[in-house]
């Protein structure tokens, strides 16, 4: 079964692989060879499909100076469709929609192959920030425009610790045509399973189905990683925040700790029925922790029953 068909089925055990594009600023021949071994490495995992972000600056939502600058990528969609569409790989386009106009969004829809290629509207990163199109907007222009391309949206626990209604959210985008969902980074397991038991209890309720929800995994390979994943507004509990900064080596207790948090969830959704999958990210320019992150991919694909990694 391809993706489109494993999420419109809501089965569970999905498993993707996330990355960002190439920094703009690089040359075409670079790009090219970033591209290649990419494609070298996730030809080796036992994956279903690709994500690709879109990056915006986030520098609006919080004071704090952010600990990496921040650099504009290449669009994901053609880096997709130039250097990584050869294989049968489908692919997770994210679209942070208030960088374009709706025009710019209808262009693309209308070009995009819904049999390859999915995509996930992201709305702004903070409620003052000047958008082009606003995420109810986007919503009606992909129901308008091209409704057959699967639509997913985005979840964030740490919302629903603050606010207890990130289910409530969920629903009104599921209503709006989005069919799964990716979690930002999950390293709060406690404040997840509150907000997936909310959504699915709140499903049960109004008689309808709950749509995949896809927990995103990552792993953090120094403090700065670290920091910038709590300036992003990921949770840390303190007791993970001490194991990494006072292990001996983070990277490897990073990555123990986010399998955990992989079996964990896993054992919390079969126990409901509630459809759910992961999504490993990869967003380091560091070779260690781009090495660190496949072989988590690969951890979680054995523990979901996929086996070794292919060629590994």
């Amino acid at each position: 079964m391809s993706l489109r068909d494993k999420l419109a089925a809501g089965d569970s055990g999905i498993l993707l692989f996330s990355l960002t594009p190439p920094k703009r600023h690089e040359t075409e021949q670079r790009v090219k060879e970033i591209a290649a071994v990419t494609a070298q490495r996730l030809a080796r995992l036992p994956i279903d499909g690709l994500i690709l972000y879109d990056i915006d600056d986030e520098s609006d939502r919080v004071a704090e100076e952010r600990p990496f600058p921040f650099l504009p990528t290449l669009d994901p969609a053609r880096y997709y469709a130039d250097h990584l569409s050869a294989g049968d790989l489908p692919v997770v386009i994210y679209r942070c929609v208030g960088k374009y106009h709706d025009e710019e969004l209808r262009d693309w829809l209308r070009e995009a192959d819904p049999q390859r290629v999915l995509s996930v509207f992201v709305g702004p990163s903070s409620r003052g920030k000047p958008v082009r199109t606003d995420l109810r907007a986007a919503h009606a222009t992909h129901r308008q425009v091209r409704p057959e391309l699967m639509l997913g949206g985005v979840v964030i626990g740490e919302r629903h610790a603050r606010g207890q209604d990130e289910h409530l959210r969920m629903l009104a985008k599921q209503e709006r045509g989005c069919s799964f969902f990716v979690s930002q980074v999950v390293f709060h397991v406690n404040e997840t399973k509150n907000l997936i038991s909310d959504y699915f209890y709140e499903c049960r309720a109004r008689g309808i189905a709950p749509r995949p929800v896809i927990f995103t995994l990552s792993v953090c390979g120094s403090l700065k990683t670290l920091d910038f994943v709590q300036w992003l507004g990921v949770e840390v509990p303190r007791w993970l925040e001490n194991s990494i900064r006072h292990a001996s080596d983070p990277l490897v207790e990073s990555c123990r700790q986010a399998v955990s948090i992989a079996r964990d969830l896993a054992d919390f959704c079969e126990r409901l029925t509630m459809p759910y999958g992961f999504n490993v990210e990869s967003v380091s320019i560091r070779k260690v922790e781009i090495d660190a992150t496949v072989e988590l991919a690969a951890n979680v694909a054995r523990m979901l029953g996929r086996g070794a990694v292919a060629g590994g």
